[in-house]
């Protein structure tokens, strides 16, 4: 399962949702790939006002925040 999270410089609120990723499944925190929206205009008008947002390519699927460790479980199986 690839992960990509979409994050900012200095996002306090990512860093949050990275460290809820790592406890609540290691093995899926190590493949995950982090996304600044600042490189791209077209991911800054999409994710810009909504970082951090967690999207899983396999099923083409968006978790933004805010989310909760139940939640986030249930985005991964």
């Amino acid at each position: 399962m690839q992960l990509i999270l979409y994050t900012g410089k200095g996002c306090c609120l990512c860093e949050q949702a990275q460290a809820m990723l790592e406890q609540v499944d290691k093995s899926a925190a190590a493949n995950l790939q982090k996304v600044d929206v600042r490189a791209s205009a077209d991911l800054y008008h999409l994710y810009g006002a909504r970082i951090p947002v967690l999207y899983r390519e396999d099923k083409y699927s968006e978790l933004p925040w805010p989310f909760d460790s139940f939640q986030l479980g249930e985005f991964l199986r």
